[in-house]
């Protein structure tokens, strides 16, 4: 199993960036998959999810500034995020996951820096 993350990158207050998510290895389409972060110093915590219904979840914080997507297709999650603020700065993970304790499943991550 990989999940490939890539967009990540240095961006300034207010910017915007798109994060992608190319799974392989899994029946994508079947997989809950979802953006965790952590920043320094910081447990990792959830950014947002999306089911195989479509069923969409998003931390408060980034309510109505981040938008999660799928596309089956291509194996892919995306993760658009908007009006970027200094705390959105973390390492942005993918996860996959099935069965509960058994298929779980991380990318390598990718930094998103939010410049003052």
């Amino acid at each position: 199993v990989q999940l490939v993350e890539s967009g990540g990158g240095l961006v300034q207050t207010g910017g915007s960036l798109r994060l992608s998510c190319a799974a392989s290895g899994i029946i994508f389409s079947r997989y809950t998959m979802g953006w965790y972060r952590q920043a320094p110093g910081k447990q990792r915590e959830l950014v947002a999810t999306i089911t195989s219904s479509i069923g969409i979840n998003y931390a408060d914080s980034v309510k109505g500034r981040f938008t999660i997507s799928r596309d089956n297709a291509k194996n892919t999650v995306y993760l658009q995020m908007n009006s970027l603020k200094p705390e959105d700065t973390a390492v942005y993970y993918c996860n996959a996951r099935f069965r509960p304790g058994v298929d779980n499943y991380w990318g390598q991550g990718t930094q998103i820096t939010v410049s003052s």
